[in-house]
């Protein structure tokens, strides 16, 4: 517990309150996050994926600039800790999902890279994924925070 939440218990800084609409808004994009992972979750466990893998192999496709990261930037692109990471990793490696290799600036670096096999299961997952949010739609809109539904 912190003085922030004591303040926040006694009302003290109390932000605007919603409207109507705001709530439902809010609501809704809530709704549309949960549906997107329970779709998430199921889609890639039918693939014999488990959800934080297929998040890792995204992470390594989507990372800017090239088609690798190291621990350390999949730690923070996940939000895992490190030794989380390193575990991911080693089930990945078993599936023939990732392959690590040394880093050829950088000895003590390991580069995290996606397999052939992880490209293409990693291809057909996030095409339905785009389906799904194409599909969603409005309902990830986030909402619009204004005083004119009061």
């Amino acid at each position: 517990m912190t003085p922030d939440d004591d303040a926040f218990r006694d009302g003290e800084h109390d932000p605007e309150p919603l409207s109507k609409r705001e709530f439902e808004a809010l609501a809704r994009f809530r709704f549309g996050i949960r549906r997107y992972l329970r779709f998430s979750e199921e889609a890639v466990r039918a693939h014999g994926i488990a959800p934080q893998q297929y998040q890792m192999m995204l992470a390594l496709k989507g990372y800017p600039d090239r088609e690798w990261a190291s621990i350390a930037e999949l730690s923070d692109r996940l939000q895992l800790r490190h030794h989380s990471v390193v575990e991911l990793v080693n089930r990945a490696q078993k599936q023939q999902l990732v392959e690590r290799a040394v880093h050829p600036d950088d000895a003590r670096m390991v580069r995290v890279e996606l397999t052939e096999q992880g490209q293409r299961i990693l291809a057909r997952l996030s095409a339905m994924h785009r389906d799904e949010l194409k599909h969603l739609g409005s309902m990830l809109t986030l909402p619009t925070w204004d005083d004119r539904g009061r």
